[in-house]
C-alpha cells in the first residue's frame, strides 16, 4: 500500500545530489511531491496512481495510452510516477529505471515503494544505453535532470542515436526538457532528435510555445509514424491544454536551430529564480 499521509508532515533527506523532500498534499488524499533541492520532481497519488498531476507526465501518460508498449526504459527515476502509471494500466509490461542518485532511490524505495515489475538501478543514463541490447525496448522515456537542468551529455545526437539502438522498429523515444525566453534550446532539441528520428513532433501550453514563460517540453519520436490525431485531441484536453507541432509547423519551430553534439552540448537554461516558490 505504501506510506500513508502523516498529516501535513514534510519528510526530509539527504540524498547523493543535495536534499530530497516528500511534502504531503492537503485534503486528505495519500499522495505526494517529490521535490530534490527545491524543484518540483514528481507527483505520485498511491491511491491512485492513474493521476497525473504534472502537465509534462500527463503528455508523456497519453503516449503510453495511444501505444500501450510493453517494455518500457525510464532514464531519470524522480519518485517513478510514469513507471507507477504504466504498471497500472499496463500490468504485465516490464520496466527498467535508471537513477543516477543512489540516495534518491534508497529514499523513494522506503517511503514510496515501487509497484512490482519495476527495475531500477544506479546509473547514469547513457552508461544504461550503452550496454541496452539492440531493440530492446518499445518506449524510451528520458526525463533526467541534475536539479532543474538536464545535464549536457544528455542533449546530444550522439545520445539519441544511442536511444535508437536501443529501441524496436517501431519504438517511441520521449523527452522532457525545459525551456523559456528565446527557446533556442528547445528548437535545438527538436532539430538534434529529428536528425535521427524521421516522425518527431513537440508537445507544450501555448505560452510556452511562444516564450512567454518557462516550461517543459515533450518531445516525441519514432522511425515508422506517431499517432498525431490522436495524441493532438489528447493533449487539446488536458487540464492545461497544450498544443503537438510536427511537421511543417515543427519546421517552422526549429527554424535555423543546429543539431546539437557532443561537442557543442551544454546545459539546458535554468528556470527562472522563484518559478517554483523557492
Amino acid at each position: 500500500m505504501g506510506r500513508q499521509r502523516p498529516d501535513t508532515e514534510a519528510i526530509t533527506e539527504s540524498i547523493d545530489s543535495g536534499v530530497a523532500e516528500l511534502v504531503p498534499d492537503l485534503g486528505g488524499r495519500n499522495s505526494w511531491t517529490l521535490r530534490v533541492n527545491g524543484t518540483p520532481q514528481s507527483h505520485v497519488d498511491l491511491d491512485d496512481p492513474t493521476y497525473l498531476e504534472f502537465e509534462y507526465v500527463r503528455r508523456l501518460g497519453h503516449i503510453v495510452d495511444l501505444t500501450a508498449p510493453s517494455r518500457v526504459l525510464h532514464l531519470g527515476g524522480g519518485a517513478l510516477t510514469l513507471a507507477r502509471y504504466v504498471a497500472n494500466l499496463l500490468p504485465r509490461a516490464s520496466q527498467q529505471v535508471a537513477e543516477i542518485d543512489a540516495g534518491l532511490i534508497a529514499f523513494v524505495r522506503r517511503e514510496l515503494p515501487p509497484p512490482p515489475r519495476v527495475k531500477i538501478t544506479t546509473g547514469d543514463a547513457r552508461a544504461v544505453l550503452v550496454k541496452a541490447r539492440p531493440g530492446s525496448f518499445d518506449l524510451i522515456v528520458s526525463d533526467c535532470f541534475a536539479g532543474a537542468r538536464t545535464p549536457a551529455h544528455l542533449t546530444s545526437v550522439e545520445y539519441v542515436r544511442q536511444a535508437s539502438a536501443a529501441l524496436v522498429e517501431d519504438g517511441i523515444y520521449a523527452a522532457n526538457i525545459g525551456d523559456g525566453n528565446g527557446l533556442q534550446f528547445a528548437r535545438a532539441q527538436c532539430a538534434t532528435v529529428r536528425a535521427v528520428f524521421e516522425h518527431v513532433c513537440v508537445l507544450a501550453e501555448p505560452g510556452v510555445f511562444r516564450g512567454r514563460r518557462f516550461g517543459n517540453f515533450v518531445i516525441l519520436a519514432s522511425h515508422t509514424g506517431l499517432p498525431m490525431q490522436q495524441l493532438t485531441r489528447a493533449t487539446a484536453g488536458d487540464p492545461f491544454p497544450g498544443r503537438v507541432e510536427h511537421g511543417t509547423g515543427l519546421t517552422k519551430f526549429i527554424g535555423g536551430a543546429p543539431v546539437t553534439t557532443d561537442e557543442t552540448a551544454i546545459l539546458s537554461p535554468a528556470p527562472p529564480s522563484g518559478l517554483w516558490g523557492t
